[in-house]
C-alpha cells in the first residue's frame, strides 16, 4: 500500500505540474491498439525473463517447466515491487528453485547470474545509447560511473570468492564464536557446517555456469538484451498511442538511467523515484502535457500490472504449495 500510495501521489503531482487540461483532452483521443501493444511488450518482458531463468537452471543439468519458471518470475516480481531496491524478488526465486530440487547454493548462483547479466547489459548499453542518441544528461553519467565502480568491486569480490573458496570458509569459522552466543555449541557448529556446504555448492554452480560454451553464454546475453529492450520500448508505444513521436533512442537511454536510479533502496518498488526521474528526463524531449500521461500510463503498465498479476500468482502459490 505504501508503494501504491507514493506512486499515485507522485503521478497526481506530475499531472498538476504539467498542462492538466490538455492532458485530459489527449487521454480521450488515445489509440487503444497502441496501448495494447505497450502492455504486450511488458508481458514479453515477463515471458522472456521466465525463459532465461529456465535456461540458466538447465545449464546446471536441472529442469523446470516454462509454466513454473513464469510462476516463479511473476511471484518474485510482486515481492520486488513491494520492497526497496527490488530486493524481495531474489530470495523468493531461490526458494522456488530449491523447491524443485536445487540446493540453496546452486539456486543462488543461478539468481546471481541473472543479476550479473542485467548489470553487464546496463553498464554496456548506457554509454552506447547515450552516444547513439546524443542525449546528454549529467545525471546519467554520474549514475553510470557509480554503478560501474560498484559492479567492478562486486565482480572482484565474487571472483576472489569463487577462485579461493577457502577464504569463505575462514569467514564462516569467524562466525562460529558469534553463533555460540545465541545457540549451543553443537547447534552453532551444525549451522556453520551447513553454511560452508551451501557456499561450496554455490562456488561449484558458479564455476559450472561460467564454464558453459560461448554459444550458451551469448544466448543468455542476447536474451537479457531482448528482455530489457522490450521493456524499454513501452514508453515509446505509449507516446505513439497519443500521436507523439516515439523518441526510441532518447527513451531507451532515459529508461536505462531510471533503472539504475531505481536501485537506490529508499521506497517500495522505487515509487516516487521512478516517477520523478521519468518527469526530469522525459521533459527534455516530450511536450509538457504528454509527460503527465506518459508517466501515469507507463507506471500503470509496468508497475501496477505487475502488482496485480504478481499478487494473484503469489496467492496461488501460497494456497497450493505453502
Amino acid at each position: 500500500f505504501a508503494g501504491i500510495l507514493i506512486s499515485i501521489a507522485s503521478i497526481i503531482v506530475i499531472f498538476k505540474l504539467t498542462e492538466t487540461n490538455l492532458t485530459w483532452s489527449a487521454i480521450s483521443q488515445a489509440k487503444p491498439e497502441m496501448l495494447l501493444i505497450a502492455f504486450i511488450l511488458h508481458a514479453l518482458f515477463w515471458l522472456l525473463w521466465a525463459f532465461r531463468l529456465k535456461l540458466l537452471f538447465s545449464f546446471l543439468k536441472q529442469e523446470i517447466s516454462m509454466g513454473y519458471a513464469l510462476e516463479t518470475t511473476l511471484a518474485s516480481m510482486f515481492l520486488a515491487a513491494i520492497t526497496p531496491s527490488s530486493a524481495g524478488g531474489e530470495p523468493l526465486r531461490v526458494k522456488m528453485l530449491v523447491d524443485k530440487g536445487a540446493s540453496i547454493g546452486s539456486a543462488s548462483a543461478v539468481i546471481l547470474a541473472e543479476r550479473l547479466l542485467d548489470a553487464v547489459f546496463f553498464i554496456s548499453a548506457l554509454p552506447i545509447f547515450m552516444f547513439l542518441s546524443g542525449f546528454s544528461a549529467k545525471l546519467g553519467r554520474d549514475v553510470g560511473i557509480i554503478f560501474f565502480v560498484s559492479l567492478v568491486l562486486f565482480i572482484a569480490v565474487l571472483y576472489i570468492g569463487v577462485k579461493k573458496p577457502e577464504r569463505a570458509d575462514a569467514l564462516v569459522e569467524k562466525l562460529y564464536p558469534v553463533l555460540k552466543k545465541f545457540f549451543r555449541a553443537k547447534k552453532a557448529e551444525k549451522i556453520c557446517h551447513y553454511i560452508t556446504k551451501e557456499l561450496r555448492m554455490f562456488v561449484d554452480a558458479a564455476r559450472e555456469l561460467a564454464n558453459n560454451s560461448f554459444n550458451q553464454i551469448m544466448t543468455v546475453t542476447l536474451l537479457t538484451a531482448a528482455i530489457w529492450i522490450f521493456e524499454f520500448l513501452v514508453p515509446s508505444a505509449v507516446l505513439m498511442a497519443f500521436a507523439q513521436s516515439p523518441f526510441i533512442l532518447f527513451s531507451i537511454t532515459s529508461q536505462l538511467i531510471i533503472v539504475l536510479l531505481s536501485l537506490v533502496p529508499i521506497t517500495p518498488g522505487s515509487s516516487g523515484i521512478a516517477e520523478a526521474s521519468m518527469l526530469y528526463l522525459y521533459s527534455r524531449f516530450v511536450t509538457a502535457y504528454a509527460v503527465g500521461i506518459l508517466v501515469g500510463i507507463w507506471r500503470g503498465i509496468t508497475y501496477f500490472s505487475t502488482l496485480i498479476v504478481g499478487f494473484i500468482v503469489t496467492a496461488k502459490v501460497l494456497k497450493t504449495k505453502y
